[in-house]
């Protein structure tokens, strides 16, 4: 069965493992919503459209995973976010910012019944139902670093976390809680991993900034997270895998930005499933067979769940 494939490859890395294919990150294109009938903004909105788009990873594709998360802005339209949900030619986007300082924090007492969050969580028990031992439900949740982008806009998060790093800390303390409540309905809806996106690139997140903030977060969380936790990170990330490999995290959804398969696996260590491997870019350009060989390739490596990389921010060309 795919969901037993899917969860024996990211809870065993040693050589005997099964290959698994898929991904935790979005697989919605053009063609795909034209294949389903479901298209956004609907799909962002409507649990059982949202639960149809994303079988179609399944059912269409093959993979032996499926994720119906397909935007950045669900806790941040739980949070109270004016998100503009795009449409069939545009993601969504979560509006100007609403805090300014640590002490504007609060978090809903009604945060998981607000459509934000109330849609995916039953998008999810839809899955469940439908898909039984046929393939892997994957939840998605978003760190803290990557929702105060949301809340407190990019660039004045990122200079604060320069000139005042206690606040930066106290900012992601505020927000964890977010994250870990909206994982632990994912899993009570009946996922069986979490993907944690957390958008921590080098050009927004050095090495340093990472080890301070980062792995301590990502430590909680996967300690805290009752379910195999998936890191994504988008871009080159050599300078971090190892730093990830000691979080306790189960796995890491890497950009083949960062290297081959092979260097990818030597950088991670022998504990840390790896998801990914074969590029957004020569899925837009090149032959079945190409992709076929460069999918043998990172099995071969050792990459345990084979699928695409860490997409792009492309319209519809695999987002986040």
């Amino acid at each position: 069965m795919s969901r037993n494939r899917l969860l024996a490859a990211i809870s065993e890395t040693n050589s005997t493992s099964p290959t698994a294919y898929g991904t935790g990150t979005s697989i919605v294109c053009r063609e795909l919503m034209a294949k389903t009938g479901v298209a956004f903004p609907e799909a962002h909105l409507d649990a059982e459209k949202m639960a149809a788009l994303a079988l179609a990873g399944h059912t269409v594709l093959g993979f032996d995973v499926v994720m119906p998360l397909f935007s950045v802005c669900h806790e941040a339209a739980a949070m109270g976010c004016n998100v503009n949900w795009g449409g069939p030619d545009a993601m969504p986007e979560s509006g100007k910012p609403i805090f300014r300082d640590v002490d504007d924090i609060r978090v809903p007492p009604d945060l998981l019944t607000r459509p934000g969050c109330a849609v995916p969580l039953r998008a999810i028990s839809l899955l469940k139902k439908r898909l039984g031992d046929a393939a892997a439900v994957c939840g998605k949740v978003f760190g803290g670093w990557t929702q105060a982008y949301h809340y407190f806009g990019v660039e004045r998060f990122l200079m604060g976390a320069i000139d005042d790093p206690g606040r930066t800390q106290q900012i992601l303390e505020r927000l964890t809680p977010v994250t870990l409540q909206f994982a632990a309905a994912q899993i009570d809806a009946g996922v069986d991993c979490i993907l944690l996106a957390d958008h921590a690139t080098r050009d927004l997140c050095g090495p340093g900034m990472y080890e301070q903030f980062l792995v301590p977060l990502h430590r909680r969380l996967a300690a805290e997270i009752k379910a195999p936790v998936i890191l994504h990170i988008c871009g080159n990330t050599s300078d971090r895998i190892g730093m990830i490999a000691q979080t306790g995290l189960a796995g890491f959804h890497w950009d083949t930005k960062t290297g081959s398969p092979a260097e990818v696996r030597k950088l991670a260590g022998s504990r840390l499933a790896l998801m990914g491997g074969v590029s957004n870019y020569k899925l837009l350009r090149a032959t079945s067979a190409e992709i076929a060989a460069d999918s043998q390739v990172a099995a071969q490596a050792g990459i345990n769940v084979v699928g695409p990389n860490a997409p792009s921010r492309w319209p519809l060309r695999w987002p986040t």
